[in-house]
């Protein structure tokens, strides 16, 4: 896979357990939209972040840590995905710190749901790829 720098396409990921969470990112507007959500068993989904990463040509991702003393085995968990993406994809990797940003998108998808905005209940896929655009926002505003 080879690395696009002038795309100005970021995807960033709010990595977990059980699911990762999975946004765009524009570089030029400074946005982020979300993507989707994989489901995650006993080890990466590969195929599908290989179509991810082949369909936007990123040129930057983005992996959400979280730096709770609670969260240490995820935190060893997301550190080697950050650099099993960097091995495959050979794309730069960095890193942000994504603690609460799962709440954080819980509440403002809350908070559409009640406006009227969003239209059904708040799942958890919605959830983890709206905190996966937190964790981009957060990269391109550092």
């Amino acid at each position: 896979m080879i690395c696009d720098q002038s795309s100005g396409v970021v995807i960033a990921f709010d990595f977990g357990f059980r699911r990762i969470g999975i946004a765009s990112g524009n570089l030029h507007t400074q946005t982020a939209s979300p993507l989707k959500t994989l489901s995650v068993r006993d080890k990466f989904p590969w195929k599908r972040l290989d179509t991810t990463i082949d369909d936007w040509h990123p040129q930057q991702l983005v992996v959400g840590l979280p730096s709770s003393d609670h969260a240490r085995e995820v935190t060893r968990r997301a550190e080697e995905f950050i650099v099993a993406l960097r091995d495959r994809y050979g794309i730069p990797v960095a890193s942000v710190d994504e603690s609460f940003t799962s709440r954080a998108a819980h509440s403002e998808l809350k908070a559409a749901r009640q406006s009227g905005i969003l239209k059904t209940r708040v799942r958890k896929d919605q959830i983890d790829s709206h905190a996966a655009c937190l964790i981009a926002e957060q990269w391109m505003s550092g």
